[in-house]
């Protein structure tokens, strides 16, 4: 029977496998592409992107969407009667056994399923000759584009196979058209100035060889230039004109001619020359709505020249609204500042819409009016979540949340959230509390004049926070406390700078008695050690509450160890209990430079650079005299984490074609303490997980060539580089090839830290971990849902054989995620 069924499986795979199911007689499935320029094949993806018609996508060489499409039928019945007159003996069935309802639906459903199949496929690509002809056109006006005025191109169209073909582009290019002199005619003599004085920028050059992109280029750049400079009815499409000479030698005369304005009145068009306009005045109405528009203006605001409406009260204070205007009364109009107090605007998040209209007030002036229209003031939110895992029989939490914009009348944004939940565990029940507020300020609040630095242009906020996390029954019963205050700002367009002045935070550990209950692995160790060292002393049995009794145990056993690898390991024991258990006082102090040069979310080929630089405890660790008995510094008996801190990531996104991408990511980062300070666990790296090294689970890695076992693995110097493959597989579903290698070392001089810990420079490169997989991820549009298989192919903590030792679906990690990993 199980021979049956799987030979009745190949035949439905190769019954849909085959790619010419639903090609007609006298038809051919286009199979390939091929350009010859001047009889040299080319892969240049500048032309294949000209190319109407394309075989169908494939993966892995094989066209699967094509597959999938032949699965269903496209001459099937659209309609339940037809399905019937085709199916009847399953009509009648239905319909007999059950009633004419029940047989339309099973009708409905089959056609809805073989809706399913074509539309989520690809149908076949059909050689079509007009779209061959199209292709031609198409190529003949790319390289005329580029200066070919005298090239020819030719298809060619082969039977390849049954029901196959080809079709193959033949280009012959000829001699490229060259510019020799450029004129110019400019009527308006203000325009003819501004043009001199900024020539040498020009897009046109002489000798250059010929290609519309420069004309076009020229064009934008002519429109910018002189709308920047006051002249604001200028428009390219009615001004600018470009005038080509005879191309029979291959060197052409340009001639770049900007003619005078058209203006119309009473029906009859006349040209006069253009002026340079300024803004006479400026009025800002900030609480416009259509349904006001005709309505009077109840209070007023003069500002710096500027007049502030409002139909109801004024709510916004001018001197910090005025703070995003760049236009200014009596300059000369720009069509930059325009669009940069537009941008700077919509910035505040506090209007809905931004719409700035200029009226012209005469030939030298203008009138701007800027039209805001306010979001609400409050947004109130409430989310709730009931869920259930193998740890958690029942959980449910919520989230309260409020928003109050323009706060002080200065365009804040104000934002408290609480948030709670509870379940029920094996453990018993648990509870989770926490607030946080913040208040955003779209402009630098420092003192001494700093925020001079940094000009308005650059979109400065400041941001304050705070918030308190209670945690009761989960890990070590956790208060978190945390404060800050938090500059950023855009340097460009690229680079983005952020400077966190204070970024406080407080750790404290309500119950770390339940330590052995949590991390067990260590109690494991510890009884091991006791069994061999000291086996007459009881073990004691109750891991959870009976901290004292093995605290005891270790000092007992302690003693009678002679194994000087034991006693190390109970010493690391003794080091990562001080640190996972020990309160902590974070007072953060970071740098962050960001550059991305992604032009819109559409861009698929682009980089990404951030560097962070963080310390913490340098001007606290030095006014505070107070020293514990490890001799580090606290306040009120708190011991305050010294260190300095380092990250550094790099992405690269490559464009492939065929929708396809790769990806790369490296990161570097290192903890360096001093003043004998330990690092807290939150600020300690790990290695693995869903958006780390894939072919292990989070916190199981590392660090250097330790073998696993601790339930949290963690260290001070981190590496990872990634590369990944992402590709289309059918419709929305997408898949990924991908390999991770990377670690994480101690690289702090402690004497518990064992050798196979240590980062040894160089060295170390042969203590990372490699893995690869592959993955499939559904686009929803709003999110990606992930699925990343991983295989371990190094394992640097191996004695013996390394490579590819546990390279097999039973050691494999499987990762879930929302959205791409990097």
């Amino acid at each position: 029977m199980k021979k049956l069924s799987f030979i009745l499986l190949l035949l439905v795979l190769f019954y849909s496998c085959n790619t010419i199911k639903y090609v007609k007689k006298n038809e051919l499935l286009l199979a390939r592409n091929t350009i010859f320029v001047d009889s040299v094949k080319t892969s240049d993806e500048s032309l294949n992107e000209l190319l109407i018609q394309r075989p169908n996508a494939k993966t892995f060489g094989l066209p699967l969407s094509l597959y999938f499409y032949n699965i269903g039928n496209p001459e099937g019945p659209k309609t339940p009667s037809k399905w019937g007159k085709k199916h009847p003996k399953t009509y009648s069935f239905f319909k007999n056994t059950f009633s004419e309802k029940q047989s339309i639906s099973v009708a409905k459903s089959a056609i809805s399923f073989n809706n399913w199949f074509l539309k989520s496929g690809q149908a076949p690509i059909i050689i079509n000759d007009r779209k061959t002809k199209r292709t031609i056109e198409n190529l003949n006006t790319y390289l005329q584009n580029h200066g070919y005025f005298k090239a020819k191109v030719t298809s060619k169209k082969d039977t390849i196979s049954n029901k196959k073909g080809a079709i193959s582009y033949h280009i012959k290019k000829g001699k490229a058209l060259f510019l020799d002199t450029i004129f110019r005619e400019i009527k308006s003599p203000i325009l003819d100035s501004i043009y001199k004085i900024n020539k040498y920028k020009s897009f046109l050059k002489s000798n250059q060889q010929y290609n519309d992109q420069n004309f076009i280029d020229e064009a934008n750049r002519l429109t910018k230039l002189f709308r920047n400079n006051g002249i604001f009815h200028f428009d390219k499409n009615n001004s600018i004109d470009f005038y080509v000479s005879d191309t029979a030698s291959y060197k052409t005369n340009v001639e770049l001619v900007i003619s005078d304005r058209t203006v119309e009145e009473n029906g009859n068009y006349f040209s006069k020359p253009y002026k340079i306009q300024k803004i006479k005045r400026i009025n800002v109405v900030t609480d416009y709505s259509y349904s006001k528009k005709n309505t009077p203006y109840k209070d007023s605001v003069l500002y710096k020249s500027v007049n502030y409406l409002a139909h109801d009260k004024q709510k916004y204070n001018p001197k910090y609204l005025s703070q995003s205007l760049f236009i200014k009364p009596n300059s000369v109009y720009s069509d930059t500042l325009r669009n940069l107090t537009r941008t700077h605007l919509r910035g505040l998040k506090n209007f809905k819409s931004t719409s700035i209209r200029f009226n012209e007030l005469n030939d030298h002036e203008l009138e701007a009016n800027i039209f805001l229209t306010p979001k609400e003031k409050y947004t109130l939110g409430f989310d709730t979540e009931l869920s259930r895992s193998n740890i958690r029989n029942f959980d449910i939490s919520g989230k309260f949340s409020l928003v109050n914009r323009n706060t002080f009348k200065g365009a804040e944004i104000f934002k408290l959230s609480a948030l709670g939940s509870y379940f029920n565990s094996n453990n018993g029940p648990g509870w989770e509390l926490g607030s946080n507020i913040s208040l955003e300020v779209p402009r630098f609040m420092a003192p001494f004049g700093l925020h001079k630095f940094v000009p308005k242009r650059m979109f400065p906020k400041t941001k304050f926070f705070a918030g308190i996390n209670i945690q009761k029954n989960i890990g070590l019963d956790k208060q978190n406390i945390s404060l800050g205050i938090d500059y950023k700002w855009k340097y460009n367009r690229k680079k983005t700078i952020q400077l966190e002045l204070i970024n406080a935070q407080y750790i404290r550990n309500l119950n770390v008695e339940n330590y052995f209950s949590i991390y067990r692995s260590e109690y494991n160790k510890l009884v091991a050690i006791g069994k061999v060292a000291a086996p007459s002393i009881p073990i004691p049995l109750n891991i959870s509450g009976n901290f004292n009794q093995i605290r005891q145990y270790v000092g007992d056993i302690t003693s009678s160890i002679s194994d000087p690898n034991d006693a190390r390991t109970i010493l690391n024991i003794i080091n990562r209990y001080q640190i996972v258990t020990s309160d902590f006082l974070i007072p953060e102090i970071a740098y962050s430079f960001t550059y991305n040069n992604q032009q819109s979310a559409k861009d698929q080929s682009f980089s990404f650079f951030k560097i962070r630089v963080a310390n913490s405890g340098n001007v606290m660790g030095i006014l505070s005299k107070q020293k514990n008995e490890n001799n580090q510094s606290t306040v009120f008996k708190i011991p305050v984490a010294q260190y300095f801190k380092t990250d550094i990531e790099y992405k690269k996104y490559w464009k492939l074609g065929n929708n396809s991408v790769l990806a790369h990511r490296t990161f570097l980062g290192a903890i360096f303490t001093y003043n004998n300070s330990d690092i807290p666990f939150s600020r300690s790296y790990f290695a693995g997980g869903s958006n780390d090294i894939r072919a292990w689970r989070t916190y199981d890695l590392g660090p250097g060539t330790r073998p696993p076992g601790l339930e949290y693995n963690i260290g001070s110097f981190k590496f990872l580089t990634s590369f990944e493959y992402r590709f289309d597989i059918l419709g929305s579903l997408k898949g990924a090839l991908f390999t991770d290698a990377g670690n994480i070392w101690s690289i702090n001089n402690s004497d518990v830290i064992d050798e196979s810990e240590k980062f040894n420079g160089f060295k170390s490169i042969k203590d990372l971990a490699v893995a690869s997989g592959f993955g499939l991820r559904y686009d929803f549009k709003f999110l990606i849902a992930r699925l990343d298989l991983g295989f371990k192919i190094h394992e640097p903590y191996l004695p013996e054989n390394k490579w590819f030792n546990n390279f097999n679906f039973s050691s494999s990690v499987l990762n879930i995620g929302i959205n791409y990993p990097f």
